[in-house]
């Protein structure tokens, strides 16, 4: 997330265009299909920005972030928050325009996917079964379909050269005021019906090179490689999880006999390595882990602090709902903590990583219990601070522990007449750094983590979890 919302004042101007024509079916369509994925707030900002557009035209008219904030009834920070949302589903796009005098922010909304486009996108679509359920991704499907013209009806249309005659050629010839006439301005753009863009996803999260190293033309011929299916390759890494090195054997397998690769053919061998390898239902948000560009790597960890660089490591490794899992014993999580998890992800877009960290922090701090406003809390914030990795964010709940703390007690205040001890204690990577009493860590072997070493790294976090759970102060 971006923190240019600092820079952003109520004052500031902007006005709302749209790309192309807005119709009454993508209104259907953000409402149904994309509102559970994106929330009610960022739907009705949605909805706010394109009643400022008039009937059948593409631009409005200038307005202030304050009066969309008496509209809204909310403030600046929570509107780009949940404007940002609208960006990463693809249902916006921002541009500023600086002057000496003002910045003018243009809001431009994208008109939805078709529901054909959405229901085939692979990665939506998806995430959109996991929120709503199988029955009503049913009645979706359904409510967005129709019948086929029947196959034993013939096309008895009559084409162009059939109904009209031919002219002459002298009818034909252009003058200077034609031409002048039928060109537009190079400000100007013809008003049309948009067209809807899929949820981006950037460069950064797969590495094409390494997926390439080592592959001959005759395995995954380069021509197949169009830019769509590599945009599609990038969507099901992120949705299943595939590394590069494994995303070779899934695209091999998409290769049919004219050498050639389909989206649906990709989509079906993904959807087959995942459930043969992981041997389960199509993933979660809750199911991802830190990607390979935002780990560390042996030669960034500290080495006078392994066993930090160790607990790193495990948090890196394991995805939130297996964290959860562990901390529970081995016990499936509670749909609850599940979804407070998944739509921090969702909302906030925090790293897998990073939301393990949170997971051990708040664990520690309200007696084993995910408290869903707290848990939010901390991730807005974390969020406006740009946490990616993990130790960024071991180190931002170290510096700001004093104040999480007072957000953990809220309103409770003790007893005037009766003085309250507290006794606090905190993970070893949670400690102040320059506590003179602090008992130096034990040094471990620095470097990568083992299989065994990962599983013994995380017996002892749920052992060390077990002994912190009976500390109130936490």
């Amino acid at each position: 997330m971006s923190n240019y919302w600092k820079d952003l004042l109520p004052v500031d101007p902007y006005v709302v265009k749209s790309c192309g024509l807005l119709q009454d079916l993508d209104r259907q369509i953000v409402t149904l299909l994309y509102q559970p994925l994106i929330g009610s707030f960022s739907f009705s900002l949605f909805l706010t920005l394109w009643g400022e557009l008039e009937q059948n035209r593409v631009w409005g008219k200038s307005s202030t972030h304050r009066q969309l904030m008496a509209a809204m009834q909310t403030n600046l920070k929570t509107i780009h928050s949940e404007k940002e949302k609208l960006e990463g589903i693809g249902l916006l796009k921002t541009y500023m325009k600086e002057t000496e005098d003002e910045r003018l922010f243009i809001y431009e909304l994208i008109p939805p996917l078709r529901p054909d486009e959405f229901f085939q996108d692979g990665m939506l679509n998806v995430f959109l079964y996991n929120r709503v359920g199988k029955a009503r991704f049913q009645q979706l499907k359904e409510y967005f379909s129709h019948p086929s013209v029947p196959e034993e009806a013939r096309d008895i249309t009559r084409s162009f050269n059939e109904v009209f005659a031919s002219v002459q050629p002298s009818e034909w010839k252009m003058s200077d005021d034609m031409i002048e006439a039928m060109e537009l301005r190079e400000d100007r753009e013809w008003m049309k019906e948009g067209n809807g863009k899929p949820a981006a996803v950037t460069d950064d999260a797969f590495d094409f090179q390494l997926f390439l190293a080592g592959l001959s033309d005759t395995l995954i011929p380069r021509k197949a490689l169009s830019d769509q299916v590599k945009e599609t390759i990038k969507k099901l890494a992120f949705l299943y999880g595939i590394e590069p090195l494994q995303m070779q054997n899934v695209v091999m397998s998409a290769v049919d006999e004219h050498d050639t690769i389909t989206t649906e053919a990709l989509r079906k061998a993904a959807s087959d390595w995942y459930q043969i390898e992981r041997s389960g239902p199509l993933p979660e948000l809750v199911d991802k882990v830190q990607p390979m560009n935002l780990r560390e790597q042996p030669n960034q960890q500290s080495s006078t602090n392994a066993k930090e660089d160790n607990l790193i490591a495990l948090l890196e490794q394991v995805s939130p709902k297996k964290l959860l899992q562990d901390i529970g014993g081995g016990a499936e999580p509670s749909k609850a903590d599940l979804k407070i998890i998944e739509e921090i992800m969702l909302d906030q877009k925090l790293e897998p990583g990073v939301i393990n960290v949170l997971i051990y922090y708040v664990m520690l701090k309200t007696d084993m219990k995910l408290s869903k406003n707290y848990t939010q809390k901390i991730a807005s914030h974390w969020a406006r601070k740009n946490v990616r990795t993990v130790r960024e964010a071991m180190k931002l709940a170290k510096e700001e522990n004093r104040q999480y703390l007072e957000w953990a007690e809220g309103k409770k205040k003790p007893s005037r007449n009766k003085k309250v001890i507290r006794e606090e204690k905190l993970p070893d990577w949670l400690r102040e750094s320059d506590e003179a009493d602090s008992k130096p860590l034990e040094t471990e072997p620095a470097g990568s983590v083992t299989r065994e070493g990962f599983d013994q790294q995380k017996q002892k976090l749920l052992e060390e979890i077990k002994k912190l759970k009976n500390h109130s102060a936490l």
